[in-house]
């Protein structure tokens, strides 16, 4: 209908080129979505608004590129959601992450060669993913480094992600078989 059609052209014009430059397939390769894309086109109107989340969340940020890519695959790790695990490996070596971190990240463990403030971002997101709660030394670890502003920034950017890993799994949608690059 009309709502899908204009959020099909959103996500060609905005997605796919995002994917391509950080390395990972959106489409196949006659063109059709892949990934949480599909989901989000049967219901437009709400998937429609989401995005727009996600847009301002990415766009007003106080988090780092790195610091949220490890927050996302830390969220992408504990649902096993694994195209998103796919697509957020490849953005976050494009963030500058190192392989070795990002093969460590999707299984589920720290890498020593994070920043400080990223193992810290790393154990706030994995402990409310599984969890559902901060304790006091993390909160304030986290309160030192990010903020107020960041906590909320951590705590909104692993929501829209359970969102995105929910309708993946949900879906059952898998990751293509090549590794992105």
């Amino acid at each position: 209908d009309a709502a899908q059609h204009e959020l099909f052209d959103y996500l060609r014009a905005r997605v796919v080129p995002w994917a391509d430059a950080a390395g990972f397939r959106s489409t196949t390769a006659d063109g059709t979505f892949i990934g949480p894309f599909n989901a989000a086109l049967r219901s437009p109107a709400v998937a429609g608004a989401f995005l727009q989340l996600q847009a301002s969340e990415e766009r007003h940020t106080s988090l780092s590129d790195r610091v949220r890519q490890v927050v996302i695959l830390a969220v992408g790790a504990v649902w096993a959601a694994d195209y998103e695990i796919y697509a957020h490996s490849a953005v976050a070596r494009h963030s500058g992450i190192p392989d070795d971190a990002v093969r460590r990240l999707v299984a589920g463990t720290l890498p020593d060669t994070l920043s400080d403030e990223e193992k810290l971002a790393y154990r706030f997101a994995q402990k409310l993913s599984t969890t559902h709660r901060i304790d006091d030394s993390t909160f304030n670890q986290a309160r030192k480094a990010f903020g107020d502003s960041g906590i909320v920034d951590i705590i909104i950017l692993a929501g829209t992600y359970y969102t995105v890993c929910g309708l993946l799994n949900a879906f059952e949608v898998p990751a293509p078989s090549e590794t992105p690059s």
